[in-house]
């Protein structure tokens, strides 16, 4: 069974078949932006030798880093499990077991979302033990 949500038109009805729907192609322009910008950062404009504990922590003295970074922790998370989702629901026949799936799949995104962001709101540089900067 193929999904009603990849490829075909778009749900009819409105509901939250038509909001994943939605949310899907808006989360992915998104997203390919996001990881551009970040992959230039990260791969291309720094070393990825340079990529150290002390320019995480120079980076995240900028609370736009900050924000840049849990937006694409939210939409890649989100939008992950929403895909995980249409799978689960094409391939799993039993009711019960579709339930399971995706209670196990939120579990996850919501476990997963929590530790990034916790990690993201309280980071703190802690002093002295930012090292050596890397010299170009």
């Amino acid at each position: 069974m193929l999904s009603r949500l990849y490829g075909g038109p778009r749900p009819a009805g409105g509901g939250f078949e038509t909001f994943s729907w939605y949310y899907f192609r808006i989360s992915g322009v998104v997203l390919i932006f996001l990881v551009i910008i970040h992959l230039t950062i990260m791969h291309v404009t720094n070393d990825v030798s340079c990529t150290t504990y002390a320019f995480v922590a120079a980076r995240y003295a900028n609370p736009f880093w900050r924000l840049f970074d849990w937006l694409l922790l939210t939409l890649g998370l989100t939008h992950g499990v929403n895909g995980l989702r249409v799978v689960i629901d094409d391939y799993v026949r039993s009711p019960g077991t579709r339930l399971v799936l995706q209670g196990i799949a939120a579990v996850l995104l919501l476990a997963f979302f929590m530790l990034g962001t916790i990690t993201l709101i309280t980071f703190q540089p802690v002093a002295g033990s930012l090292g050596p900067a890397c010299l170009h």
